[in-house]
C-alpha cells in the first residue's frame, strides 16, 4: 500500500512507551508529521489522559489521524471513544486494521503493547491504518448511525 504523508497524533501510557517510540520513528522515516503526546519514560500514568490528548487533536482537526497504545489497547480505546467525533478501533492483525478503516472509517488506531505483537507488527498496523481509505457506499450510513449514538443514545435511526 502506498502512503501519503499524514499528520498523526500518538500517545501511550507507561505500558507502551517503547512501542510508541518505535512507531513514531517508523512514521517519521516514512514522511509523516507526528505529534507525540507522550508519556515520558519512568512515569506511571492513567491512559484516559493520553486518549484525551490524541482524541481532542483528531476531533479538533489538528491532525488527520491518531494512534494510541496501552497494555491491551482496550482501556485506551474505550476512553478515546468517549470523545465526540472519535471512532477508535482496537486492532489485532492486518485484517482488523484494514477493516477499521474500510468499513468503520476509524480515525484513531488503538493497539496493545502486552498482547504479543512485535514492534514490526505494530508499525505495519500503523502503515495499513494510514494508507487504507474508507470504502464509503453502504458503510457511510452505518458510520452515520455510530456517530448518531453520540447525540442520542436512546435511539438509532433506521
Amino acid at each position: 500500500m502506498t502512503q501519503m504523508p499524514t499528520k498523526v497524533a500518538i500517545a501511550s501510557d507507561h505500558a507502551g512507551i517503547q512501542e510508541r517510540q518505535a512507531v513514531v520513528a517508523h512514521l517519521e522515516a516514512g514522511g509523516h508529521e507526528v505529534t507525540d503526546f507522550g508519556c515520558a519514560p519512568g512515569e506511571s500514568v492513567d491512559y484516559p489522559d493520553y486518549a484525551d490528548k490524541v482524541g481532542r487533536a483528531v476531533a479538533g482537526g489538528e491532525v488527520e489521524r491518531g494512534i494510541l497504545i496501552c497494555g491491551t489497547g482496550i482501556g485506551i480505546s474505550m476512553a478515546a471513544n468517549k470523545i465526540h467525533g472519535i471512532r477508535a478501533g482496537l486492532v489485532h492483525d492486518d485484517f482488523t486494521t484494514e477493516m477499521s478503516r474500510r468499513h468503520n472509517d476509524a480515525n484513531v488506531l488503538c493497539m496493545g503493547a502486552r498482547v504479543g505483537h512485535t514492534i514490526e507488527a505494530l508499525c505495519r498496523f500503523a502503515d495499513i491504518f494510514l494508507a487504507t481509505p474508507f470504502d464509503e457506499g453502504r458503510h457511510t450510513g452505518r458510520v452515520a448511525k455510530i456517530m448518531a449514538l453520540e447525540n442520542d443514545s436512546s435511539t438509532v435511526a433506521s
